[in-house]
């Protein structure tokens, strides 16, 4: 007679009937974790896993083959423009984890926090952790498995198996958000955060910053959608374009300090 306690039984927490287990699991561990660092909220970076820093993208193009085809070399030049994303997400985070810690509260505010792969996920998490300070990872096992990126502490790199789980985290704990380019992962957060901020199924203001307005412009006519009346113009007030770091973070922090640290969310 098998005499296991049954939440100690891995056949059952990994079958079908499992499953509610392993959903809540990924609702109360994080917020253990969060409690635990006393993290009281967050600024998410969303954006491409596939964009290098200025470092790697100049090395690959130093080192590159002399029988290259052109349009590898036309890819290696344009991950050398790319990477500007990379570094001004890098700066953004180490201005805003900066500005954070100078915050006067007993909690831990406003910490960087990212999907917690490459890319500008990484770049998020790299400049908070060069101004001394936390950053989150809310990392996702995919078929090929995404590992955390070196700069999340262990304590705070949180893999999630379920995507809806993940995206929760993401927006429970955000008091603002910043949307770097990026393909169909960032336009999905992108889409997802305004619709529950549009619907008021998310009720907390938060400030989001659309970084690149060339970029984003060209992704989506947000005039031709307001045009054609499936959205409304006052839809296009849920978010604000940035096309430099100091423009960014002064629109963050001013939104955040009148909203959140002075305001109704506080």
């Amino acid at each position: 007679m098998n005499k296991d306690r049954f939440y100690t039984d891995n056949d059952l927490l990994n079958s079908p009937d499992g499953r509610t287990i392993r959903i809540l699991s990924e609702y109360f561990g994080p917020f253990q974790r969060l409690r635990k660092n006393n993290i009281k909220d967050t600024i998410v970076f969303f954006g491409s896993a596939r964009l290098k820093s200025r470092s790697q993208a100049k090395n690959a193009l130093t080192n590159k083959s002399k029988n290259i085809t052109a349009s590898k070399l036309a890819g290696l030049k344009r991950d050398l423009e790319m990477s500007n994303y990379y570094e001004a997400a890098r700066e953004l985070a180490f201005k805003l984890t900066k500005w954070s810690k100078g915050l006067k509260n007993q909690k831990r505010r406003y910490i960087v926090t990212s999907g917690g792969g490459p890319g500008i996920m990484e770049a998020a998490n790299r400049g908070a952790k060069e101004a001394k300070g936390l950053t989150l990872g809310l990392g996702i096992t995919l078929p090929k498995e995404q590992q955390l990126n070196q700069y999340i502490p262990n304590d705070l790199g949180l893999m999630f198996h379920y995507f809806f789980m993940r995206k929760f985290w993401f927006l429970y704990q955000a008091k603002a958000m910043v949307i770097w380019p990026g393909g169909y992962g960032t336009m999905d957060e992108l889409m997802e955060s305004l619709t529950l901020i549009q619907s008021k199924k998310l009720r907390k203001k938060i400030p989001i910053v659309m970084y690149d307005s060339d970029f984003w412009n060209n992704v989506i006519n947000w005039n031709y959608l307001v045009d054609k009346g499936v959205i409304s113009k006052s839809d296009l007030n849920l978010f604000q374009f940035c096309d430099t770091v100091p423009d960014a973070f002064n629109f963050l922090t001013d939104k955040i300090t009148k909203t959140h640290i002075q305001g109704p969310n506080f």
